[in-house]
Order: C-alpha cells, then sequence, then structure tokens
C-alpha cells in the first residue's frame, strides 16, 4: 500500500514541496513497516519522526505566513488544521503505543494522515503557495 508523492501536489514553494515530500516518504516507510509486520520498534521510530517532523513542518510554514503577510483568515484556517493534524498525529501514536503495530494502525494511517494530508495540500496549502509565489 504504498503512497507517493505526486507533481500534481506540489505547491511551487521549494521548501515547502520538498518537506511534503519528506513526510510523503516516512509514511510510506511506516505503512510499508507495518505491512511487512515490522518490530514495534521500527514502527514507533517512523511515528515518533512524524510527530516531530509535522511541528517542524507547520512551524515553517506559519513563518513564511507571517513573513509575507498571508491575510489573517487564511493564516488562522492553517494554524487551526496545523493543530487538529498535530492531535491526530498524537492519536495515532497513543493508539499505536495501545494497540501496537497491525491492521489498524494502517487504516488509521491512511484515514487521519494520508487523507487529511493530501486534502490539506490541495485545498489550503495550494492556496498559500499560489500567495508566495509572487513574494519569492
Amino acid at each position: 500500500m504504498a503512497i507517493q508523492w505526486t507533481p500534481n501536489l506540489a505547491v511551487g514553494v521549494t521548501q515547502i514541496d520538498d518537506q511534503h515530500k519528506e513526510l510523503y516518504r516516512r509514511i510510506d516507510q511506516l505503512l510499508e513497516a507495518c505491512n511487512q509486520g515490522k518490530g514495534r520498534q521500527v514502527i514507533g521510530e517512523a511515528l515518533a519522526f512524524l510527530e516531530e517532523y509535522v511541528i517542524t513542518h507547520f512551524r515553517d510554514e506559519e513563518a513564511l505566513m507571517q513573513r509575507y503577510t498571508y491575510p489573517a483568515p487564511k493564516y488562522n484556517e492553517q494554524k487551526t488544521q496545523h493543530t487538529f493534524f498535530i492531535k491526530k498525529i498524537a492519536e495515532l501514536k497513543a493508539t499505536f503505543e495501545k494497540e501496537g503495530p497491525g491492521l489498524n494502525i494502517i487504516i488509521l494511517t491512511n484515514r487521519t494522515v494520508v487523507e487529511w494530508l493530501n486534502g490539506h495540500i490541495r485545498n489550503v496549502d495550494t492556496q498559500l503557495g499560489t500567495f508566495l509565489k509572487d513574494k519569492l
């Protein structure tokens, strides 16, 4: 159940696109580890990385929005969605710690992480990319 970043997910800002590519690469590794029945440590490390990386990625996006005066309503929407996603990653990690690796983690990762990330990039980050292209 491989997932990968594709060019149609590009927002046109190298820093953001590179970080999105890394997120997809790491999510794919997490799913692959689950599919292969890898140990708790490998999957736990992948989840810990994702938890840290999304915080860094969102901080970087928000810094760009502030630096280039992204309109407040759109900035607030982004910030709210970022906070929601960070919470979802923490919930996913807690579920993994409770239940261990297995089909449930794969399903939750797809539903929570992949679907949200695809929607967020296509609907919200694309608008940010359009705004920033004129500024960078």
